[in-house]
């Protein structure tokens, strides 16, 4: 029906006929002459209706914005002072010759162009959400660097395999999402949380180098970046160590983004243990972005009067670090409270902190605070010259658990830095943290957990640490962190059964549930499973991050809400009981209701 899209016209078709389609964006008066600037997925189009076509201009008086719209017309140039440089199409207009109604549109519930809409708003009618030039925008950017993927590791000698979507429960970190099997009474299917489970197996059946454009599915708690449905870029390769892995990787990620959106990341990307990101950034994923680092005073502070610091400071797992601000000392006290609260909500139970008013004296005179007076000078030094604060900073402190202390600290350093400007300049920041700790104590269930999965290999020289000490053992493990986001993650797997024996008996997995849960990944480990491994990227993530959008929600063409809800659709909803009775499933009514209730 069309022969051009409208953002593909300009000067060089001046004087040609063209068919167009689209939408009517905004329709305009002008004493007689009719203006009507035509919209589609490649941009806008300025269409100039004159009376002398009589037909033609009654229909184009009945326009209204969204009529859905076929315009034939001559392309000319724009009069003299009037093209516009910020549309594709600026310097030209279409001289309407002929126009087709293809269809009306009732009024739409928001304009295109308002601002500050709700996003339930938004949710609710995404079809008209999606029309907007800022969401087309994302969206065309989400399929271009899909494309990207898709390209490079073509190239690179990967292939595209489909893994099943209806697979076997394997709770072993989020919540499954489970389909119930009618044919099958009692039994369920779970919806995968990832293929990885799979991707191995394809890996022992020789296909060498695999990936993926997937969605998975977790059942968790949401946040900005976070939905119930996700797509994952799953990546397998065999014969590769994890040098060389993320070598690979690295190439692709900078070719990912010269490609989709003409940024050029550094050469090579740093690296950092896991060890060192969590005491000089408390975070596994630091946004080197900015420019502040937590500093460790646990053994400065053991003997001080302060009990807050040498209590954590001489108990098991505990850990007091020290939070430079340069400039610091402007503060309020108002401010100071407000980041008091918002660490108390990853469970610090205050926020220590140091005015420096003079460096040179170190006691109540030079250093403001009510706890000074409870450290010794010996511990106050020792701490001064480890942030290497100058007058007019401040310190804050955190002194908890080692991970209350780093999430807080972590957080609270990321807050600051962006919200006071303490920022390198530089726009992009990679990093690959590595030699993560295979696993972590649950000390509530009083036995050792994966840190990522319990498929990951453990450091060749740690091998012996599985059985004597697990709390030492590293695993070949490696993120890859953007601008303080985690985008990507994987590992090296194992390929043998006897070392997978040894991380189940770790992790305190037996022979019989191993096999009820894993069997028959283990079985296919025991026919000359190579060498393997690889990582995943979050898309959405790195998408949203490319946009600048502030959510994930913003770059999924049909989002669920925080609540795991879809808006359009009205899902989830209740179903009929003669669906539930083909899946041998009854409600009880009181959760039936809770449900109802829930979901509006």
């Amino acid at each position: 029906m069309r022969t051009h899209y409208c953002g593909q016209l300009n000067a060089s078709l001046c004087d040609q006929i063209v068919t167009l389609c689209g939408w009517a964006h905004r329709r305009r008066d002008h004493g007689g002459v009719i203006f009507i600037d035509l919209r589609d997925r490649e941009g806008l189009a300025q269409v100039v209706c004159d009376p002398d076509r009589p037909e033609m201009f009654q229909i184009a008086e009945s326009v209204r914005n969204e009529f859905c719209l076929k315009i034939t017309g001559k392309v000319r140039p724009r009069p003299a002072g009037t093209t516009n440089a910020n549309l594709a199409s600026g310097e030209i207009e279409v001289l309407c010759h002929d126009i087709e109604v293809l269809n009306a549109s009732v009024t739409p519930p928001f304009q295109l162009d308002e601002e500050n809409l709700s996003e339930n708003v938004r949710l609710t009618h995404r079809v008209i959400d999606l029309r907007r030039p800022q969401m087309q925008n994302n969206l065309m950017l989400r399929y271009k660097t899909a494309r990207a993927f898709r390209r490079f590791l073509d190239d690179h000698g990967f292939i595209d395999v489909e893994t099943p979507m209806l697979t076997k429960s394997t709770p072993e970190g989020a919540r499954d999402y489970l389909v119930p099997s009618r044919v099958h009474p009692g039994q369920f299917f779970a919806l995968p949380q990832s293929p990885q489970l799979f991707k191995q197996l394809l890996m022992v059946a020789g296909y060498d180098r695999y990936y993926q454009i997937t969605k998975c599915f977790r059942d968790e708690d949401l946040r900005a970046d976070r939905q119930p449905e996700f797509t994952q870029v799953d990546i397998e390769t065999s014969f590769m160590d994890e040098q060389q892995i993320t070598a690979l990787i690295e190439e692709l990620i900078r070719y990912v983004f010269k490609d989709a959106i003409d940024v050029d990341l550094p050469n090579p990307f740093p690296r950092m243990s896991y060890a060192e990101a969590m005491s000089r950034f408390g975070s596994d994923k630091p946004d080197l972005r900015v420019t502040l680092e937590l500093t460790e005073v646990t053994d400065a502070v053991k003997d001080v009067a302060f009990k807050v610091f040498s209590g954590v400071a001489n108990s098991e797992g505990g850990r007091v670090a020290a939070l430079r601000i340069p400039g610091g000392a402007s503060l309020t006290r108002g401010e100071i409270d407000e980041y008091t609260k918002f660490v108390g909500i990853y469970g610090a139970k205050g926020l220590a902190y140091i005015k420096v008013n003079d460096a040179t004296q170190l006691n109540e005179s030079g250093l403001q605070s009510p706890i000074v007076k409870n450290i010794h000078q010996e511990a106050l030094k020792a701490i001064m010259e480890r942030t290497g604060a100058q007058s007019g900073d401040l310190i804050f402190f955190g002194a908890d658990k080692a991970k209350v202390v780093n999430d807080a600290l972590g957080a609270l350093r990321s807050k600051i830095g962006h919200e006071k400007g303490y920022l390198n300049g530089k726009a992009w920041e990679p990093l690959w943290v590595v030699d993560f700790p295979m696993f972590e104590y649950d000390e509530e269930e009083k036995r050792w957990t994966a840190c990522h999965h319990p498929f990951t290999s453990p450091k060749d020289e740690h091998l012996n640490f599985l059985v004597t000490d697990p709390g030492r053992c590293l695993a070949k493990a490696y993120d890859l962190a953007l601008n303080g986001w985690e985008i990507g993650g994987g590992s090296v797997r194992i390929h043998r059964a006897d070392v997978q024996s040894k991380v189940f008996d770790a992790l305190a997995i037996g022979e019989e549930e191993a096999q009820a849960k894993f069997g028959f990944l283990l079985d296919a480990l025991k026919y000359g499973a190579p060498p393997h491994g690889g990582l995943a990227f979050g898309l959405d993530r790195i998408v949203t991050m490319m946009t600048g959008a502030e959510s994930i929600r913003d770059v999924i063409a049909f989002p669920k809400t925080q609540r795991a809800q879809c808006l359009l659709t009205d899902a989830p909803s209740g179903v009929d009981e003669k669906q539930l009775r083909e899946l041998h499933i009854r409600l009880r009514q009181k959760v039936e209701t809770s449900v109802e209730v829930g979901s509006h």
